[in-house]
Formats: structure tokens, sequence, C-alpha cells
């Protein structure tokens, strides 16, 4: 996928802790709710104050009466948090979250713990199910679908996200990013036809979209057709981002599918000062290999390789030489 450089990985996730409302109903007014309640109060004084250890040992007098509360279980999280007891507060808001799957609280919260131990996988399955119950809570919200999408991409689930981007354009039909990614993602999948149709429609809809521009413009130099438009659309996105590494690697292959190798070098050693990116290493190898520079050739295919290493038409090329 033609997405290097892009900035669609940064996903919004709110924890929406504070609009959750403490609810009294589920308390009858027996002995044994009102004492849960009354524990829950002081928690929450003493959380006010700063008192964490207090409003800790109150929450879980409350949870001793009620423990089927999912938020209390997710308020005595907070009170971890604020502690700097991140696997406590971890193993409360599971505890949450298994009490009331359908809430996003727990899972938006969780995210962002397991985002600050590196714990980068299990906080992505955990964005995904938080706005997952979002868009169930919110069935109109676009924004919540674009963030899911941006999660599916992250974690190469592209047949969600292609079903997501086209629940996007149900809603806001003239979506150009929707576009966007529905072509990239059509490229991933081997689907070049419609790839060149949904790039076309997001241009239709927005002619400065660089990333687009580029997009499209690649993939035309790929498929070896429409090269002089290619090159005066990937020319157009970097009169936007002239330093754009991605951007720049595609003119260097557009010049090398045009046998100007000289010129073809010239940028692709640019885009990689500025990218480190497999595909620009591939390309690289490619065009040392074209003026018969077989070190040079050997050594990026070896780089590229290092970046990704199941490329397997690279490992190819690397026998290939021995």
């Amino acid at each position: 996928m033609n997405l290097r450089g892009n900035k669609w990985q940064g996903i919004l996730c709110v924890c929406l802790l504070g609009t959750l409302f403490f609810v009294t109903d589920s308390y009858a007014l027996d002995k044994k709710s009102s004492r849960a309640l009354s524990h829950y109060i002081m928690a929450v004084v003493h959380e006010d104050l700063g008192q964490y250890e207090k409003a800790v040992r109150e929450y879980g007098y409350a949870i001793r009466y009620d423990p089927r509360n999912a938020f209390i279980h997710l308020r005595l999280a907070s009170s971890f948090v604020k502690k700097n007891d991140v696997p406590a507060a971890i193993e409360e808001l599971n505890r949450a979250a298994k009490i009331a799957p359908e809430t996003v609280e727990p899972h938006a919260m969780l995210a962002l713990l397991y985002s600050s131990q590196n714990k980068f996988d299990t906080a992505t399955t955990e964005y995904e199910l938080a706005l997952e119950n979002a868009s169930k809570l919110e069935p109109q919200n676009v924004e919540i679908y674009r963030n899911l999408a941006a999660v599916y991409l992250q974690q190469k689930k592209f047949s969600e996200a292609e079903k997501t981007f086209k629940l996007i354009l149900d809603l806001s039909p003239d979506d150009a990013t929707s576009y966007f990614f529905l072509g990239n993602i059509s490229e991933e999948l081997g689907k070049r036809e419609f790839a060149e149709k949904y790039l076309s429609r997001a241009l239709e809809l927005k002619p400065d979209f660089p990333e687009a521009l580029n997009s499209l413009g690649y993939l035309y130099v790929e498929g070896e057709k429409n090269l002089e438009k290619a090159e005066e659309m990937i020319t157009k996105a970097l009169e936007f981002e002239p330093n754009n590494g991605a951007y720049i690697d595609s003119l260097g292959w557009l010049y090398f599918k045009k046998g100007k190798v000289k010129e073809a070098l010239e940028k692709l050693e640019r885009a990689a000062t500025l990218l480190e990116d497999p595909a620009i290493f591939d390309h690289l190898g490619e065009a040392y290999l074209k003026v018969e520079d077989v070190e040079n050739a050997k050594r990026y295919w070896q780089k590229s390789l290092k970046l990704d290493s199941g490329q397997e038409e690279v490992k190819k090329k690397l026998e290939a030489l021995r």
C-alpha cells in the first residue's frame, strides 16, 4: 500500500470517564446497597482531595457490597492510575469490561495504559473494541468510524477497513478521504481497477489532495501506463510537500520506468535520506543493477529485507545476484 509518509496512523481516543453517571437506580433501598453507595460517595470525596489510598480503600468496600457494578470498578481503576499502580488499574478495567462488555470507557482506558507500557498490539485491540462499542452508541458519528478504520488499517485488517470506509460514504457520500483510503486498500487487495476508480473520485472531490495525487500517480507508474499524467500528478504532490520522501521516491521510480536511470538514481538516493522504507531501497537496488553496479544493488536489497524480511521478490533478486 502506498501510504508511506502519510499520517493516518494518528488515532484519537478520548477517555470518556467524566461522561458516565453513577446510576443509583441500580440500588434498591436495602441495607446492603445503601452501604455500597455510602462507601462510593466517600471514595469520590477522598479522590477529589487527592487522598488516593483512602479512595482505593473506600471503592474496595463499595465493590464488596456491589461487585457487579462496572462503574465502581472503573472509578477504582482511575484511582489506581493516579497512584501510578498500572497493573492494578488494568486488572480493575478488565473486570469492568467483563461486567459491561458493551461500554466504551474500560477499553479506551486499557488502550491508553497498554500504550504507556509499549504494548502496542494489545492497545490497538482495545482501541478497536472501544470504537466498535462507540459506533453502536452513536451509529451516525462519522469520526468514530474514521478512527475505527484507522485501527483496522494499523492491524492490516483490510477487508474490515474497506467495509468501514464504505459505511462512512453511506453517511457522508462526498468524503474524499474515504475514497482515498478505499483506493489504497483496493490496491493492497489486488483490485487495481477499483483502486484507480476510488483515487480518481477522491481527486474529483478534492483536486489539491497530495496523498491521492501521489497514490494515483504511483499506481500508474507501477502499471506502466499514463506516465505523463503520472508525472504531472506526482510533481503537483511535491509542490505541496517538497521534502516528502515517498513522493520523491514515486518520481524517481517514474524516471526509472521511463529509462532515465541517472535522474532516477538522483531522486531515489534523496528519497532514501528522507525516509527509511523497504520499497525505496528495492527501487534503488533495481536502479543500481540497471547501471551494472552490483555491489550497491546488493547493499540496498539487503537494507530492504532488513526492514521487511517477508519480501519474496527481493529475496529472489538477491539470490539471482549470487
